[in-house]
């Protein structure tokens, strides 16, 4: 398997991303009513501009905007909906921004829709396996991709609330095995293997045993020869290892971050972006011997 080290050079837009040289961050930025975080900025496209031009300032690396709430027992949204949520924040943003963007949804319509507008990265949440159509997209424009392992078609995310398992014994093999079915499809729709980054779904039908299980071992993800993305921010498994609500949640986040990283995580995907490019800073620092000020 290709190493950690050796992994291709992806670019997103003007960003080149260079795998191994330091961990980057994505800000998130939530356009919808209902967010987990509580920091879903719904219809107030103002807001949702100053609030990207925010993360970028405090060190994004890229913006993901999603439309579409993926808290526990979110109403889904049509893809009308999902669109008249997104495309005028990536709209007022295209061509001001430094950092590209990323569309975070799981339909090829409105990811169509938003690298149109100028969004230049994919973020699909069932990796695939509920439109297979984003990898074509993603081949067509040329967009790096990311594929996250989701298992809540497995009825696990409800349940796993409920008691200490969900319907698989070893959530790191069943990540690896999922991944592996999006990386085919991904390939099979002509995907450059170098645009593709996988994501082990943190929550998403896991039980929060099993999310501390895969921080732990997320350096078995490496075997898969992909940048990994590791997305622990508020989620949770901290509230539930620190008994706090998801305001109080940062510190868990950083914790979850470093080990993250000390483990093979390339990108991290968080909410508190200034905070947490320190966190990823010091890491470096120690984990991969970056230089100050580099």
């Amino acid at each position: 398997m290709e190493s950690q080290s050796v992994l291709a050079t992806t670019r997103c837009g003007e960003l080149e991303l260079r795998w191994g040289e330091r961990t980057y961050v994505m800000g998130i930025l939530n356009v919808t009513p209902d967010s987990f975080s509580g920091d879903g900025l719904a219809d107030d496209v103002k807001a949702a501009v100053a609030r990207a031009r925010q993360l970028a300032a405090e060190g994004a690396d890229i913006i993901d905007i999603g439309g579409e709430s993926t808290r526990p027992a979110a109403q889904p949204v049509s893809a009308e909906e999902e669109l008249r949520r997104v495309i005028p924040v990536i709209e007022s943003l295209a061509g001001e921004l430094s950092v590209p963007m990323s569309i975070d949804t799981t339909k090829s319509e409105v990811a169509q829709r938003a690298l149109e507008a100028g969004a230049r990265m994919l973020n699909d949440q069932w990796g695939l396996k509920r439109d297979p159509r984003l990898a074509e997209l993603a081949a067509e424009w040329k967009a790096p991709i990311i594929l996250m392992s989701n298992q809540r078609d497995k009825g696990g995310y409800d349940d796993a609330l409920k008691r200490d398992t969900a319907d698989y014994a070893d959530p790191v093999t069943e990540v690896i095995n999922s991944l592996k079915g999006s990386l085919k499809i991904a390939a099979e729709a002509g995907v450059p293997g170098e645009n593709i980054i996988v994501d082990p779904g943190i929550g998403f039908g896991k039980s929060w045993q099993h999310d501390l299980e895969i921080v732990r071992r997320l350096d078995e993800l490496t075997g898969l020869g992909k940048p990994i993305l590791l997305g622990p921010s508020s989620k949770s498994f901290i509230g539930k290892v620190l008994d706090l609500p998801v305001a109080e949640r940062l510190q868990g986040t950083a914790a979850a971050v470093a080990i993250g990283i000390a483990h093979g995580a390339d990108m991290v995907r968080v909410h508190d972006v200034k905070q947490i490019v320190r966190v990823c800073r010091m890491s470096d620092a120690i984990i991969r011997r970056r230089q100050i000020g580099n």
